[in-house]
């Protein structure tokens, strides 16, 4: 999609978190009204026949477009959250990350096998948390599952779509 709008209003950090790293800065986005509506209208056309039931967004970023798509949509919002946050009792997945291991959770009663489900999240780098986050959509079984992020990172030889693989359909507004 790589609208040129968004990747004007996109803000890039060199060295950030560290030397060597050029940060992508999704608030410059989320902060500019046009830009919002920008990505809520191509969210919405990617999957207004898909049948979505329920979004799972990922902390932090992954909320504000998926709860702003599954309002549009008329879906419902699922809070995939680390370790602790979460009232109810949970379902968890591990997964790894370049210095250790890290976890999400979604309350148990928050996907039934009758949802179409869509992950959303804001970056795709790695892949290592949107593996994880599928892995813990499929243990609930629903119908379908679908995936999207608004930024999919390319240009640091990171794989994050070739580590997700071919068995859900991946989608990005931007790729750089």
């Amino acid at each position: 999609m790589n609208n040129q709008y968004l990747l004007e209003h996109l803000r890039s950090i060199p060295d950030f978190p560290i030397k060597g790293i050029n940060f992508r800065d999704v608030t410059t986005l989320f902060k500019d009204a046009k830009a919002l509506e920008i990505m809520e209208d191509e969210l919405f056309e990617l999957y207004k026949d898909k049948g979505i039931t329920k979004i799972v967004g990922l902390e932090t970023r992954g909320y504000i477009m998926g709860s702003i798509l599954a309002r549009r949509l008329g879906a419902g919002f699922v809070m995939a959250r680390k370790p602790g946050k979460l009232p109810h009792k949970t379902i968890r997945e591990e997964y790894s990350k370049e210095y250790g291991t890290d976890s999400i959770e979604i309350h148990v009663d928050a996907i039934s096998e009758d949802d179409v489900v869509l992950i959303h999240d804001d970056l795709l780098a790695t892949g290592g948390t949107a593996i994880a986050a599928w892995n813990l959509v499929k243990k609930f079984n629903p119908k379908q599952c679908y995936m999207n992020f608004v930024i999919e990172i390319r240009d640091e030889g990171l794989t994050g779509r070739e580590t997700i693989g071919d068995g859900i359909e991946v989608t990005t507004l931007l790729r750089v």
